[in-house]
């Protein structure tokens, strides 16, 4: 018993006093600290889902992970999660910290679903009243209001399996939409902080705004169901990603007052999304 505890005990400093380790090889790289040698095998990193990912106490920059939700290997920043995708390095969203969420500083203006597959542009209001699959439109079918107000989405475009949020990014369940009201003072004030201050976009009647949060929200407005417009510079709708039957749960912005509510809304309905950083 003594001698195996001898070796043991020389072992483990043998081990522990090493300055590299090499795991298929002898010689391991000068510059790495471990460094992994195959040409069979592959290196594993551990795999979560993203609410995992997220509970991880405390995360150092430089963690590594693999999303099994986003199905992309993940490395820990400084300022968030970041996928290690191609996708991430060809375009760059500006993000604003509100509480520990990282939104999108604008509302969504893609064309293209995830994996590079157009999402149909309607027009029509009769073809876009009759949809069950997802599509896009401009507030009043003009492209002008695409770069003021970013572009409409029906839900089944959010919930398409190909994914409408750039890598790194998701649409906000309801439960994130309530945590970013709930650090802005709840439902009664956060609207107010979220608004962009003024008239020029909002109606006369706009009151309540400071845009403390950095939200930056305007009136984006929204096509109903029959594809018919909602009214201009009156209110902002964002979807969330939570549904139930035949309807969605959203999130409003009104001119109005300063208040943030929550409502369900059929799926057809066109209504702004603000994504969040995964």
């Amino acid at each position: 018993m003594c001698k195996v505890f001898s070796i043991s005990v020389l072992l483990f400093f043998t081990l522990t006093s090493m300055a590299q380790v090499g795991i298929g090889t002898t010689n391991p790289n000068a510059s790495a600290q471990l460094d992994v040698s195959s040409t069979t095998t592959g290196f594993l990193p551990p795999r979560m889902t993203t609410a995992h990912r997220n509970a991880i106490v405390s995360p150092a920059t430089g963690l590594v992970i693999f999303n099994t939700t986003t199905n992309s290997l993940e490395y820990k920043s400084s300022t968030g999660w970041v996928s290690l995708t191609a996708a991430t390095t060809t375009v760059n969203y500006p993000s604003v910290l509100i509480g520990a969420q990282y939104w999108m500083e604008k509302n969504l203006e893609v064309t293209t679903y995830r994996n590079g597959d157009p999402i149909p542009y309607v027009t029509d209001a009769t073809a876009w009243a009759a949809l069950t699959t997802g599509a896009w439109c401009y507030y009043n079918n003009d492209p002008a209001n695409g770069s003021l107000y970013g572009k409409l989405y029906n839900w089944y475009a959010v919930n398409d399996p190909r994914g409408l949020a750039p890598v790194g990014w998701h649409v906000p369940t309801d439960g994130e939409w309530t945590t970013l009201s709930t650090t802005l003072g709840g439902d009664a004030v956060a609207g107010g902080k979220m608004k962009v201050v003024g008239t020029t976009r909002w109606t006369a009647t706009h009151t309540g705004a400071d845009n403390s949060s950095g939200f930056a929200g305007l009136p984006g407005s929204n096509r109903n169901s029959n594809g018919a417009w909602g009214l201009p510079g009156n209110n902002g709708n964002w979807w969330s990603s939570t549904q139930g039957s035949t309807t969605a749960l959203f999130r409003s912005l009104n001119s109005s007052n300063g208040s943030l509510t929550s409502s369900t809304q059929f799926k057809q309905f066109g209504y702004s999304v603000r994504c969040i950083k995964d």
